[in-house]
């Protein structure tokens, strides 16, 4: 079976032999469950139900249930993963909530349906709506989610920003959670455009008392800038991977989370702006190459900086022109700014501004008290942190923040 699945191009007939398998198989598909994080307490406040197959098969879980869709069994595969999630429910931990994926056009089938609505409370239960398809009959759905939500389920809306989960599925569902696309978490830390989307998620779902969820968080600059966005909860490998039982975040990365949460929260000051970037010692004779290697490497990339040895910036190295070779020239900048975190936006933006013209929108470099580099801050997004707090709204108007207890790609 393995061998068969392993094609490019699976046979009808192979998937229907290897569904049947694992339907007769109770204990199939297993489930996996990844933590879900509030940002703001460092702590894990919920669970997503994954499932899992044959780990010998190369294929995920997202083509599994696609095979089972085409061949008419989309609504009892999805049944059993219902079913074996609301079970796990038994020892879920206190004060966390369960998310578990479902298919908005399989939902009202009475095979996936009956196995919700048998359970008399859903508390604490958040039902993922994992549509890649256009739903035909909307009123049908809504129908079928207003009961559920009487029996104390949640609506989430997966992959925000992309295909059919759009503002219009937003307005028509009403979610109470909503998970920005992967794509537009990937690196949004290097791409203002994909902040800004995030931004506007984050207020739309905020007037509907929904909350913002960030999932595939795989690098700590991208949760940086969402904990600087206010951004509540997020997933991802790098708080946590999936597992048996109920995985943990490291204890370390908690608090880690509760200091940026707290930095962040002090908008008056440039600390909620810091952006880490890479870092090469100064050596005459290698600093440029190391630069030259770590911008080739990542084209996403745009600053270095050059540190002494005692950790404090001496250059900042940005990519230049590029020849017809593939190669690129260097932009070496002296370091024209040197702030403390607890230093004010206004204060800091005043004093970028008034540096000569070619120096003007360089990066500010931020050190600690020993004159160490902890990262940089951009002229734009002072500009844009100036734009909020001048606008008379307040921070935590703009994404919101999670009740203290919590509400209550990969499936």
């Amino acid at each position: 079976m393995t061998a068969v699945l392993r094609a490019s191009a699976v046979p009808s007939q192979g998937w229907a032999a290897a569904l049947a398998e694992v339907l007769a198989d109770p204990a199939r598909p297993a489930l996996v469950f990844q933590p879900i994080v509030d940002l703001r307490r460092g702590i894990v406040c919920g669970y997503e139900a994954l499932s899992r197959f044959d780990p010998g098969v190369a294929c995920g879980p997202d083509r599994w249930f696609a095979a089972a869709d085409e061949l008419g069994l989309g609504a009892r595969l999805e049944a059993r993963v219902v079913r074996a999630a609301l079970a796990a429910r038994e020892t879920l931990p206190a004060g966390c909530f369960l998310t578990v994926n479902v298919s908005p056009h399989l939902l009202p089938d009475p095979e996936l349906a009956d196995v919700l609505l048998a359970e008399p409370d859903l508390t604490g239960v958040v039902l993922e709506l994992t549509e890649h398809v256009q739903v035909g009959d909307s009123r049908r759905l809504t129908d079928l989610i207003d009961r559920l939500r009487a029996a104390g389920a949640a609506i989430a809306l997966h992959d925000a920003g992309s295909g059919y989960s759009g503002l219009q599925q937003l307005a028509l569902l009403r979610p109470q959670f909503v998970k920005l696309d992967r794509a537009l978490v990937d690196h949004a830390d290097r791409d203002e455009a994909k902040l800004a989307l995030a931004e506007l998620l984050g207020s739309y779902s905020g007037r509907l008392d929904a909350w913002l969820l960030v999932e595939g968080v795989e690098r700590m600059e991208e949760l940086a800038a969402f904990v600087r966005l206010g951004v509540p909860l997020a997933q991802g490998y790098l708080l946590a991977r999936p597992g048996p039982g109920w995985p943990q975040i490291d204890p370390a990365l908690g608090a880690q989370l509760r200091a940026m949460t707290a930095s962040a929260q002090e908008v008056d000051s440039v600390a909620a702006l810091v952006e880490r970037v890479p870092v090469v010692p100064a050596d005459p004779g290698g600093e440029l190459a190391a630069a030259r290697a770590l911008l080739t490497a990542d084209p996403g990339l745009d600053l270095v900086v050059v540190v002494d040895p005692r950790g404090c910036p001496s250059a900042l190295v940005r990519p230049g022109r590029r020849d017809g070779d593939g190669g690129a020239d260097l932009q070496v900048l002296p370091v024209s700014l040197r702030v403390r975190p607890t230093a004010q936006v206004v204060d800091v933006a005043v004093r970028a501004m008034t540096r000569v013209p070619a120096r003007r929108f360089d990066p500010v470099v931020c050190v600690d008290d020993g004159g160490a580099m902890q990262g940089v801050v951009r002229p734009e997004r002072m500009t844009l942190r100036l734009a909020e707090l001048y606008s008379g709204r307040p921070a935590d108007d703009v994404l919101g923040t999670p009740a203290p207890d919590g509400p209550g790609g990969d499936r």
